[in-house]
Parts: structure tokens; sequence; C-alpha cells
């Protein structure tokens, strides 16, 4: 469909110049009477013939039914269209990214002794898992270039070696739809074999037994959700079910101890938990149950100093306590590290001298070593925003832990912290190209939320920006399933403060930044402060003149999509554009959905709209799709999976449907769907800075009236 030449820049009610869009009409759905009757309510649905559920396989567009594949392919050709003009500011931010290559491993080995494992970057950007020996051999182990070839869709994770170090595990997904199969490498011969062909869950859900034997794997079944714990012998023969899980409420995880004595099956949901052990030696038996599901107890389980030691909120630690276990009856025994408000634990590594735990003070990490005899050493930074990483698979005898630490400005860097005396070594870093750290500026702000609370807010600009102007600004957060928005480095914000522009990240309730309460103020009845806390974190920054909303783009992936779509219906002058990567924006239809993979285990975080009138009315009159109203919406740009299981495309298109049919302003609303893809893009460079590429280009032209500066 042709497009319209470019007219003058038009202005809005209150003088501020509006971004100029091809005069293309948008596919337009046609709504359809759907009555839904739920507690006795009553709610029509019309956008509901939107989804699709295959009765077998994969989504495909090809089997879509019709009239449905045809309004799909024809949002894909809307969207080419619309934002083909801004294909050139697409390039410059692509190469603006692809100009920094990595000229470091990305992982430096950490063993002194043995066999070291570390991962490099391949060719189109993919990685390339290694292992050095300290005689100086050097075994590659993964290509993942290699193993991508021929298939459009590849990521790759869980890489992991057997305690014996003769087999090297890994799961890939081929098709976008998180279900994994499970490849092993036997380093004595050079073979790889594809030990589980399919329906394997690849995020926590494999590892090797103590004695190298055997593997532990995770299936899901046929709604997606990890439900069975097989044994696989790596010389051969049928795998063998271990356990199976009937409540859908609860996920699963696998692993083993630190000391190599136990396999731990993990079944947890937002406010329960259970452990099932397999001793070491017995990896046959049974496994043996540690302390049955209770509603309100989480905990989780190491052993260290000839123990068990468990991370838990047991006894009205909130924000977590670990607590000694008595070997026979596996009772609390000892306090190692007391509960402390606002302080949460956030992970325990143990080794033989040493119980390191992660903690977040003031929405900041620091590390803290315990030695047996109660002495503790605690680590900080002084940086005004930097993440921490305790990297997995560290040796158990090790006399230092390897951390890794980044800043929105600053590319990973890898440190040994020596466990004695918490003395610190920095053992290698990335190194990318072009790239001047020092050019950069990070702030830790403030903003005062509608009833009082501060949420903390992180800035990332360049020095050299006119700081007397007010810049455009990409405002990003999260705010949910108390997973909180680290403050990492990214080369796609750092290509967007490059071109002269601010980037920030909100971090709003419904986070862990500040602790559990924190967390449980962003959900249920509570979910609305994340998107006001939002919504005040823009204003905060307009103040400040850093930005005003004919220049603030707000930015979400998933739930962070549900918090910026919230905010936009709340107040939608506010936004020069709305970005939703995968956004959760149907919320009263999918948590009305038994069936869906996640909504059993996630009642807790959003409520049950299917049992409870009180839920079913605080969801009605927050979720996006249902609260589109008659107003001016700004430019809103969506991005789906058609093969997405968790937050299916159907979701942000019967939003974009509703948008079109409401808003009163001539602001396009896009939806950008990859055939292709599940809930995240490949791992391949050109997906991942190229989906990035194109929201800039889109973010830009939202805040500069289409008229970005010269680069």
């Amino acid at each position: 469909m042709p497009t319209s030449p470019q007219a003058p820049t038009p202005a809005d009610a209150s003088g501020a110049a509006q971004p100029v869009w091809p005069a293309i009409n948008a596919p337009h759905a046609e709504p359809q009477d759907h009555w839904i009757e739920q507690l006795g309510r009553r709610r029509n649905d019309d956008f509901a013939w939107l989804k699709y559920v295959p009765e077998t396989g994969t989504r495909t567009m090809d089997n879509l039914p019709e009239p449905l594949g045809s309004l799909l392919q024809a949002e894909r050709d809307y969207a080419a269209q619309m934002l083909a003009p801004l294909a050139p500011s697409a390039q410059r931010f692509y190469d603006a990214m692809a100009a920094h290559v990595c000229s470091t491993a990305l992982a430096p080995p950490a063993a002194l002794q043995g066999w070291a494992y570390s991962s490099q970057p391949g060719a189109g950007g993919q990685r390339v898992f290694v292992r050095r020996h300290s005689d100086g051999r050097v075994q590659t182990l993964v290509d993942e270039a290699v193993q991508s070839q021929g298939h459009v869709y590849y990521r790759a994770t869980d890489h992991q070696a057997s305690p014996d170090e003769r087999y090297y595990a890994w799961a890939e997904d081929l098709i976008g739809n998180d279900r994994h199969r499970i490849c092993v490498l036997d380093t004595h011969t050079g073979t790889t074999q594809v030990l589980v062909t399919e329906d394997a869950f690849g995020y926590g859900g494999l590892t090797f037994s103590p004695s190298s034997q055997d593997l532990f794997w995770i299936w899901r079944d046929a709604h997606s959700r990890p439900s069975r714990l097989y044994r696989s012998a790596l010389q051969g023969g049928q795998p063998v079910l271990v356990h199976e899980e009937t409540d859908p409420a609860l996920f699963m995880r696998v692993a083993r101890t630190a000391a190599n004595g136990f396999v731990v099956l993990s079944l947890f949901g937002p406010d329960t938990s259970e452990v099932r052990l397999i001793a070491a030696g017995q990896e046959h038996a049974a496994p043996r149950l540690l302390r049955p599901r209770e509603r309100g107890i989480r905990y989780e389980v190491n052993e260290w100093n000839g123990s068990l030691v468990a991370l838990t909120n047991a006894g009205g630690a909130t924000d977590r306590q670990i607590l000694r276990l008595d070997p026979e009856h596996l009772q609390p025994q000892q306090t190692l590290a007391a509960h402390r408000l606002g302080v949460p634990i956030i992970k325990m590594q143990p080794f033989a001298s040493t119980l390191v735990r992660l903690e977040r003070v003031d929405g900041l990490h620091q590390l803290v070593l315990l030695q047996r005899d109660g002495a503790e050493t605690t680590i900080r930074f002084d940086e005004p925003a930097y993440t921490l990483e305790l990297l997995p698979g560290q040796h158990w005898d090790a006399s230092h832990v390897r951390l890794k630490h980044q800043t929105p400005a600053q590319p990973p860097r890898w440190l040994d912290i020596r466990l004695a005396d918490g003395q610190m070594t920095e053992m290698g870093r990335e190194t990318w190209s072009g790239l001047d750290t020092t050019n950069y500026r990070i702030e830790r702000l403030q903003a005062r939320a509608d009833d009082g609370q501060w949420v903390p807010l992180t800035v990332l600009s360049r020095k050299d920006i006119d700081s007397s102007q007010p810049q455009p600004l990409l405002l990003t957060g999260y705010g949910a399933y108390g997973i909180a928005h680290e403050a990492s480095f990214s080369l796609p914000a750092l290509a967007w403060v490059d071109a002269g522009y601010r980037y920030a990240i909100a971090h709003v309730r419904g986070g862990s930044e500040k602790g559990h309460d924190w967390y449980q103020g962003g959900c249920r009845a509570h979910k609305r402060n994340s998107m006001t806390d939002f919504i005040a974190c823009a204003l905060h920054l307009q103040q400040l003149g850093y930005t005003t909303s004919q220049q603030t783009v707000a930015h979400g992936i998933s739930a962070g999509g549900l918090l910026v779509s919230g905010a936009m219906n709340m107040q939608p002058q506010q936004w020069a554009g709305v970005i939703a990567q995968v956004p959760f924006v149907d919320m009263l239809n999918t948590m009305s959905d038994a069936d869906h993979p996640l909504v059993p285990l996630l009642r807790p975080d959003w409520g049950d709209p299917l049992a409870d009138p009180v839920a079913y009315d605080y969801i009605a009159a927050l979720s996006p799709y249902e609260n589109v109203r008659e107003a001016a919406y700004p430019p809103l740009l969506c991005t789906a999976g058609l093969k997405d299981d968790r937050v299916p495309y159907w979701e942000p298109a019967k939003l974009l449907a509703n948008v079109r049919r409401r808003s009163t302003s001539a602001a396009p609303a896009l939806l950008l769907l990859n055939p292709d893809s599940g809930h995240q893009e490949s791992d391949q460079q050109e997906s991942v800075l190229g989906q990035a590429a194109r929201l800039w280009a889109f973010a830009q032209h939202c805040a500069t009236a289409g008229k970005p500066p010269a680069v």
C-alpha cells in the first residue's frame, strides 16, 4: 500500500510538535460478541476470536484459521510499512551496537587446577563454550553457531559439566516454544548424543547425578508445565520416572548441592515450597521429603559444614534467613544469618570453608562471607548503581568466590574474592571496541510515589549531554513476581544514550529491590502501585528538567508490558510513545484460563478471578485490554512471538484492536509479530540487536517529533 508524502509536522493542543507517520489504514479486527458469565459478572470479550490454540503442534502462519491468518499477516505488513521510513534510523542504531565487538572471553576460567569452563564470542554473536586445563590444553565443547545451523530459531541454556568432568550437557530450544531437547557431549569420545529429544524444561531443569552416571531432567506436560522428574542413564536405556507433581500451582527445579552430596528437587510457587533429596550413593532411591509444603513458607536447601542449610522465610523472616538443619531430623538447629527487614537475602553459595551470601541493602547488592567460627566479612561497592552475580558451577574447595560485577556503563568484569579475608582481585573483564566508559554518568535518584513511598530510579546518560535542556528519555520497568530490574550493562541502552538521550530504570513496587514488602506492595490488590510508581518516576524526571512528557517513551517487557500499558491507560497524555514487548495485557481473560501453563502458579501474584469476586473486580478495573478508554493515545508498538505460550500473541493483538477502536488521536498502534519466535527472540545477534534497533528507531521518532538530530 503506498504511503503519503511527509506533511509538515503537526502540533498537539499544547503546541508541541508531533511525529508524522505514513498515511496508511491500519488492519481492522471486527468485534464479535463473546459474552462471559463469571462470578455473577458479565463481560463482552469481543476480540476473543483473535485467540487460536491448535489441537496439536505449534502455531505457524500456515495453520492459522481464517480470517485470523489474513488479519495477522496484514498486521505484519502494516507494521513493516509504517516503520519503513525509520529504516535509516534503525540501521544507525544497529550499526552503533554491532560496532562494539567484545574482545575478551565472556567468563574467564576460575579453576586453579584441572578444567575451567568458560564461553567466548563466536560467529554471529553466538557463544562458543570451551574448557581450559591448568596444563594448557583447550577443548571446544559447544559452538552455538554450528548447533543452530539449519534452524530459524535457536536458544540454549543450562550448560554444565558432570562432576567427573567427562560429560557436558546443555538444553536447546529449536522452535521458540520453550520446549527443549537435551544434548550430552562425551569428552572422551568427542561424540554428542541427544539424550532427551523433546519436551524437556531447560531453565534449572537438568543436573548430573553425583556419580556422573545419570542425568536428572524435568519434563513439560501438554500445558508446558514442568511436572515430572526423570533419570536417564548416560550409557543408554529408557528414562525412569523419579517424581510426578500433580499440583499445577507448583514449578520444578533440579540441582546438586555444592558439596555434591545430594540431588535436590525443588517444588515451589510464589508462596510455598517443598524440597525432596536424593543422596549421593543412593541415586536410584526415591527422593526423601525434607519438609512438606505449607502455604506461606518458602525454603531452598544446600549443604555446608557437615549439614544441610536452608534459606527460608519461616518464622516470619519475610526477607529470609539462613538456618542450619539437624542432620537426622532435618529441623532448624542454628541461625547462621538472621532476618533483617528490608535486607533480602537473594542467594547463598556454600564453599568448604565459607558460606557466601548475596543480599541487597537500599536496593544495591552486597556480598557477605561467613566463616565456620561465625566471623563475617562484607563486600560493598561504591557505584551509584550496579549489579553482582554469583557465578554457578564454582568448585566446592575453592579459596576464592568468583563474582561478575557490572554497571549500566561498565561491561561485566570478573572478581575473585578471597574467602578467608575478602581481598578482591580483578581477574578479567569484557572489553568492547570503541567503548569509553568514562563518557557516561550513572545516577541513583528517588521519586516520590502518590502514597509517600520513595521509588528508586537508575539513570544513564552521557557526561557531555546538554544538561540545561530536556532530552528524549526511554523509561523502562518491570515490577512483578519479586524480580528486581537490575542495573546491568546493555548495548541497546548505550546505543540509545550515545544518540544524545537519557535511559532510566524505574524500580517500581512488585519487584524486590527493597525487599519482600516492596514485592508485596505491587501484588494482587496493590498492583496499581506498580503503575502509579512508574508514572511518578516519569513525572520526577520531568520536574528535574531531564525530559518532558512529549519526549518520554515508556518501555516494558512481558509483565513490564502490563506496567507500561496500564500507565498508558491511566495517563495517555504522559507519553510520547509506548513500547510493550510480548506484553501481559489481557489479565482478566488470561487469569481466568485454568489451562494456561502459568495461571495456577501465579495466582498468588495476581489473584484468582475464577474463585474470588474481589480479585475479579480488581483485575477487571486494571487489566490494560479492558480499560482502554476514549482518549488521545500515544503511538503504541507491541511485539509478539507467534509460538509464545507464556504471553500469547493475542494479548497484544487484542489490546491494539481496542486502542484503535477507542483512541481519539491519529497515532498508530503497531504489532511486530515474529512468526518464528516464542517469548524470547533467538540468541543470534541479528535477532537480538535487530529488534532493539527497530524499537529504538520507533522511540526516537516518537520523542523527537520525527526529526532525530544529525549523527
